[in-house]
């Protein structure tokens, strides 16, 4: 999974060298500046996964539901913890039990309902580098972790991406806003201005 940042950058360049320091100009009517607008993007490999786990386990009794989830839990912690994935990594989102809703076994016979008329379910979101999420999916579903596999890709520095698109953009800019310059038989001065605006998207490859 790539993440991209694509970052559109507003410059505004004085037009002509003045005497002024930098840090004193104001854009506004008065000087005589150059505005380009330029988009620009990067990417890399996203090296963090968010992986969602979960499981549903029916009983004829909310005790015996209970007993159910307290052994499917204890076996995807423990599943978790032999593959060394830290304690502080992994947290609890959700855990309930609740008598059945009627719309969840409609279409089972008398004696699956009567089987299923407790319903408890858990979920969590364990942090992993994003190369061991499939091997940690794998193992919490043999575990037990039947309600699982969504998985939110991230970026442990995404700051540096965004720097990243930046550079490339402010770059690209300066370029055009040279050529300009030079069309115009002026002198390309300082930099007055700089906005960015970044989005963060997936990209499936």
């Amino acid at each position: 999974m790539l993440k991209r940042i694509s970052l559109a950058l507003v410059i505004v360049l004085a037009a002509a060298v003045t005497a002024a320091p930098a840090e004193t100009l104001k854009v506004d009517k008065a000087n005589r500046t150059i505005e380009v607008t330029t988009t620009a993007s990067a990417r890399q490999m996203a090296d963090v996964a968010i992986l969602h786990l979960g499981y549903v386990v029916y009983g004829p009794t909310s005790k015996a539901a209970y007993a159910k989830a307290s052994e499917t839990s204890n076996a995807i912690a423990d599943a978790l913890k032999k593959a060394g994935v830290p304690k502080d990594q992994i947290q609890s989102i959700n855990q309930s039990v609740n008598e059945t809703q009627s719309y969840q076994n409609q279409n089972l016979t008398p004696e699956q309902k009567a089987a299923r008329k407790y319903r408890a379910e858990q979920t969590w979101t364990v942090r992993l580098p994003a190369k061991e999420a499939a091997k940690i999916l794998n193992l919490a579903v043999e575990a037990g972790a039947n309600n699982s596999g969504n998985i939110d890709w991230q970026l442990a520095n995404p700051q540096a991406l965004e720097a990243k698109a930046a550079a490339k953009a402010l770059a690209h800019g300066k370029q055009i806003a040279a050529a300009m310059a030079r069309g115009l038989g002026v002198t390309l001065g300082p930099l007055l201005y700089a906005g960015n605006q970044t989005q963060v998207q997936p990209v499936f490859a």
